[in-house]
């Protein structure tokens, strides 16, 4: 078979048909027909001249795959370079199985627990500070966009580049750490949301700059303190949340 080293020609190829990954979805493969759409090009190319290897390269493919649409990508480029560097066919669906879990639970946590509420939230600050409703739109789809598609875009190079390796980099990458940071922002806008909620029905501009200051203080606090005094924390913000609704409702 002829077999090249190296990272694997096509990634644009790959990144493009990875977006449709999810595209012919279905319980008993998940993801696996679109895997093995997506891997197409990168198969013919290393079994050119064998058309048996090819069909049997495309059944193992097409075999259950389950892991974030997001981040299969990594997946993806790491076994095209398996193939590509004329990997045993054991070893490929050891690999392939084994990448599942990690990039399914990492993807749920950084793009659907994290980043999407992060810029729909973001998005509805923009709304209280008086941003037409278009121009929220536009920008929620956007920064959205922006994000997963670069994201996508990291993971089929880190995948290229790293083959079987790509379970260190992807711990060096510490995309956990990178969730963490961005579900800090979260809390932040999240919490500005509903001050403005309880307190002032006009948006964040009317609140004046005195409680977008102790907002920002009681936000640092939480930020650096907060999981020591988390019971306390969690009465007082009942209570307070409480107490601003009813005098809102009977004021």
């Amino acid at each position: 078979l002829p077999m090249s080293s190296g990272r694997p020609p096509g990634g644009l190829g790959l990144l493009l048909r990875s977006l449709v990954i999810q595209g012919v979805w279905n319980y008993r493969t998940m993801l696996g027909a679109g895997f093995a759409f997506a891997l197409l090009p990168t198969l013919k190319r290393v079994f050119a001249d064998d058309p048996v290897a090819l069909a049997q390269a495309i059944e193992r493919h097409s075999e259950h795959f389950n892991a974030h649409p997001s981040l299969a990508p990594i997946a993806l480029g790491a076994i095209a370079r398996l193939e590509t560097d004329g990997a045993d066919s054991d070893t490929v669906r050891r690999f392939r199985t084994a990448v599942c879990g990690p990039l399914g639970g990492l993807g749920d946590t950084l793009v659907w627990a994290t980043w999407l509420p992060l810029v729909a939230v973001c998005a509805l600050v923009l709304y209280w500070f008086g941003v037409p409703g278009w121009g929220v739109a536009l920008t929620f789809v956007a920064v959205y966009n922006l994000g997963h598609l670069g994201l996508r875009a990291w993971g089929l190079r880190l995948g290229l580049d790293s083959g079987r390796d790509v379970g260190a980099r992807l711990t060096e990458a510490d995309l956990g750490g990178v969730a963490r940071r961005l579900q800090g922002l979260l809390a932040l806008g999240l919490g500005a949301l509903c001050g403005v909620l309880l307190a002032s029905p006009e948006g964040l501009a009317s609140i004046g700059p005195a409680w977008v200051g102790f907002g920002l203080f009681a936000f640092v606090v939480g930020l650096v303190g907060g999981h020591r005094a988390w019971r306390p924390a969690a009465v007082l913000t009942v209570v307070v949340i409480a107490w601003l609704g009813l005098w809102g409702r009977f004021s």
